[in-house]
């Protein structure tokens, strides 16, 4: 593994158990705002140009080793590092629910129409919420 990659998982690590922690502890308006905060891209060139593939990658590496991380952080945390490097991506929340009636919801990120992080084989059936883009934090 390169110092790039070792970077990006270090990253993605902190970022993830971060935000893991801000939804546990923050409203969660209040979150949004921090993490448009920290969403904006580096004033700093960046050295190396990562793919969207391998954003993913880390987030997934990452989420395997902390324990009770769920769809939420997992987007969240995509959005920031997508952001950071200059990718514009769409956070998605949807609602169905499940055999018994209970109401589910999940989240996932879509980068270019295409879904990155979240993708669920039976995604369809959730309806996704309006989208929080534009929406005064």
């Amino acid at each position: 593994m390169g110092a790039g990659d070792r970077h990006l998982l270090i990253m993605t690590l902190i970022l993830l158990a971060t935000i893991r922690l801000g939804l546990w502890l923050m409203p969660f308006r209040t979150l949004l705002k921090l993490i448009a905060k920290i969403s904006r891209q580096s004033d700093r060139p960046q050295v190396t140009q990562v793919s969207v593939g391998k954003i993913s990658w880390a987030v997934k590496a990452v989420s395997r080793y902390m324990p009770g991380v769920k769809c939420l952080a997992r987007a969240l945390t995509t959005q920031v590092v997508m952001s950071r490097y200059g990718y514009s991506c769409e956070l998605r929340i949807g609602v169905a629910k499940g055999e018994k009636g209970i109401l589910e919801a999940h989240a996932w990120i879509e980068h270019e129409g295409l879904i990155v992080m979240g993708y669920l084989a039976d995604l369809s059936r959730f309806i996704p919420l309006p989208s929080l883009e534009g929406v005064k934090l």
